[in-house]
């Protein structure tokens, strides 16, 4: 008897519930047609492009911008102002005897270590599996690099490069100690 009433009360509440539902969605299905029904878009229209004109070039007595011949006086002055410069920089070096680890790329010369030897810093580089000892004044790599300072992590060298216009500028370049890999 008791479950029978339980369930019968089940029953009314479920329908109750179930009626109120049906009627709060058909408000708002009426809310939003009503809505939609007034509601407008305004879209704004898009406005025309403008229209290209291209402009010809008319200067045709001067010399054109990316031309070959302007970038040729340009080198030209620049060789005039720093020539003297140039020529004072490789001179030296022509004239002197090569050592032989300036016939290996620096890329190929590794900083292993480095030592005091008679109070003078020393740094042991391997090219093709062999120790070399070097010291400040020699000369390491095909740039003509003149070693300048040994360090206990570094080797500081100065070398002398063509930049793109053909001139001799010195670089400072940095062969740094290398860990042994396990």
């Amino acid at each position: 008897m008791r479950s029978r009433s339980l369930l019968m009360a089940s029953v009314v509440a479920l329908s109750t519930l179930t009626a109120c539902g049906t009627s709060d969605t058909d408000e708002v299905q009426k809310w939003m047609n009503d809505q939609r029904a007034i509601t407008k878009p305004q879209v704004q229209p898009i406005p025309e492009p403008k229209k290209f004109t291209p402009q010809a070039y008319t200067s045709e007595t001067g010399t054109e911008p990316f031309s070959n011949q302007k970038l040729a006086q340009a080198l030209k002055r620049e060789a005039q102002q720093s020539g003297s410069t140039s020529a004072a920089l490789l001179a030296p070096e022509l004239n002197r005897r090569k050592e032989p680890l300036e016939a290996f790329p620096l890329d190929a010369v590794t900083m292993v270590g480095s030592l005091m030897k008679m109070g003078q810093p020393v740094a042991l580089v391997r090219v093709d599996n062999l120790l070399y000892q070097v010291r400040p004044g020699n000369y390491l790599g095909q740039n003509y690099g003149r070693i300048t300072k040994v360090g206990e992590t570094e080797v500081v060298l100065r070398e002398l490069v063509q930049d793109a216009a053909g001139e001799w500028i010195e670089r400072t370049q940095t062969l740094q100690l290398q860990e042994r890999s396990k």
